[in-house]
Protein backbone atom coordinates (compact mmCIF):
# COMPACT_ATOMS: atom_id res chain seq x y z
CA UNK A 1 0.00 0.00 0.00
CA UNK A 2 1.57 3.46 -1.11
CA UNK A 3 0.70 5.70 2.27
CA UNK A 4 1.17 8.76 -0.33
CA UNK A 5 -2.01 8.17 -1.59
CA UNK A 6 -3.71 8.49 1.86
CA UNK A 7 -4.79 12.17 1.24
CA UNK A 8 -8.35 11.89 2.58
CA UNK A 9 -9.51 12.27 6.04
CA UNK A 10 -12.60 10.24 6.97
CA UNK A 11 -14.50 9.01 10.20
CA UNK A 12 -16.05 5.83 10.37
CA UNK A 13 -18.92 6.05 12.91
CA UNK A 14 -20.98 2.68 14.00
CA UNK A 15 -24.96 2.50 15.21
CA UNK A 16 -24.82 2.00 18.74
CA UNK A 17 -28.22 1.82 20.81
CA UNK A 18 -28.17 4.52 24.30
CA UNK A 19 -30.51 4.69 27.07
CA UNK A 20 -31.91 8.55 27.77
CA UNK A 21 -32.52 9.48 31.27
CA UNK A 22 -36.19 7.97 31.00
CA UNK A 23 -35.10 5.15 30.22
CA UNK A 24 -35.86 5.01 26.41
CA UNK A 25 -33.64 3.34 24.03
CA UNK A 26 -32.92 5.35 20.50
CA UNK A 27 -29.88 4.75 18.42
CA UNK A 28 -27.62 6.82 17.98
CA UNK A 29 -24.08 7.25 15.91
CA UNK A 30 -20.55 7.01 17.47
CA UNK A 31 -17.25 7.86 16.11
CA UNK A 32 -15.35 4.45 15.81
CA UNK A 33 -12.60 5.37 13.92
CA UNK A 34 -10.57 8.64 12.60
CA UNK A 35 -7.98 8.10 9.95
CA UNK A 36 -6.49 8.38 6.23
CA UNK A 37 -7.93 7.12 3.19
CA UNK A 38 -7.78 6.71 -0.82
CA UNK A 39 -10.93 7.50 -2.46
CA UNK A 40 -11.34 5.39 -5.88
CA UNK A 41 -14.24 4.19 -8.13
CA UNK A 42 -16.05 7.87 -7.81
CA UNK A 43 -18.83 7.14 -9.73
CA UNK A 44 -21.20 10.46 -9.41
CA UNK A 45 -24.99 9.90 -10.49
CA UNK A 46 -28.60 10.97 -10.33
CA UNK A 47 -31.96 8.84 -10.88
CA UNK A 48 -35.26 10.24 -10.95
CA UNK A 49 -37.85 8.25 -8.23
CA UNK A 50 -41.01 9.50 -7.93
CA UNK A 51 -40.42 13.00 -9.05
CA UNK A 52 -37.68 13.77 -7.45
CA UNK A 53 -33.78 13.73 -8.30
CA UNK A 54 -31.63 11.15 -6.09
CA UNK A 55 -28.41 11.30 -5.68
CA UNK A 56 -27.27 7.77 -5.87
CA UNK A 57 -23.14 8.27 -6.20
CA UNK A 58 -21.00 5.64 -4.57
CA UNK A 59 -17.29 5.85 -3.87
CA UNK A 60 -14.86 3.37 -2.47
CA UNK A 61 -12.10 4.51 0.41
CA UNK A 62 -9.25 2.52 1.28
CA UNK A 63 -7.79 2.68 4.40
CA UNK A 64 -5.15 0.90 6.23
CA UNK A 65 -5.81 -2.28 8.47
CA UNK A 66 -5.74 -1.83 11.89
CA UNK A 67 -7.57 -3.94 14.79
CA UNK A 68 -10.55 -1.16 14.27
CA UNK A 69 -10.57 -1.43 10.70
CA UNK A 70 -10.76 -5.09 10.54
CA UNK A 71 -14.12 -5.54 12.69
CA UNK A 72 -15.81 -2.57 10.49
CA UNK A 73 -19.18 -4.39 8.75
CA UNK A 74 -21.67 -3.48 5.89
CA UNK A 75 -24.58 -3.27 8.61
CA UNK A 76 -23.70 -0.83 11.91
CA UNK A 77 -21.45 1.36 10.25
CA UNK A 78 -20.94 4.69 8.25
CA UNK A 79 -18.76 6.89 6.27
CA UNK A 80 -18.37 10.50 7.05
CA UNK A 81 -16.55 12.79 4.33
CA UNK A 82 -16.48 15.88 3.67
CA UNK A 83 -19.43 16.38 5.81
CA UNK A 84 -21.47 13.86 3.67
CA UNK A 85 -22.56 10.93 4.94
CA UNK A 86 -22.07 7.34 2.92
CA UNK A 87 -23.61 3.63 3.76
CA UNK A 88 -21.35 0.90 3.32
CA UNK A 89 -22.31 -1.44 1.29
CA UNK A 90 -19.66 -3.53 1.16
CA UNK A 91 -16.75 -4.17 2.94
CA UNK A 92 -13.09 -5.82 0.79
CA UNK A 93 -10.50 -7.24 3.10
CA UNK A 94 -7.97 -7.25 0.47
CA UNK A 95 -7.46 -11.21 0.33
CA UNK A 96 -6.68 -10.99 4.33
CA UNK A 97 -3.38 -9.77 3.83
CA UNK A 98 -3.84 -7.00 7.19
CA UNK A 99 -2.49 -4.53 4.59
CA UNK A 100 -5.59 -2.54 4.07
CA UNK A 101 -9.84 -2.73 4.05
CA UNK A 102 -11.69 -1.06 1.15
CA UNK A 103 -14.99 -0.34 1.86
CA UNK A 104 -17.41 -0.24 -0.73
CA UNK A 105 -19.98 2.85 0.20
CA UNK A 106 -22.83 4.72 -1.15
CA UNK A 107 -24.06 8.59 -0.78
CA UNK A 108 -26.70 8.38 2.23
CA UNK A 109 -30.02 9.73 1.27
CA UNK A 110 -31.44 12.71 3.84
Amino acid sequence: MNIALLNVRIEIQKNTVSTDRHGNHKNTWEPHLSCYATVSGETPREDAAAGLIVDDSRVDFTVRWCDASSVISSTGYRVLFRDEVYDIIGVNHMNYKRKGVKLICRKASR
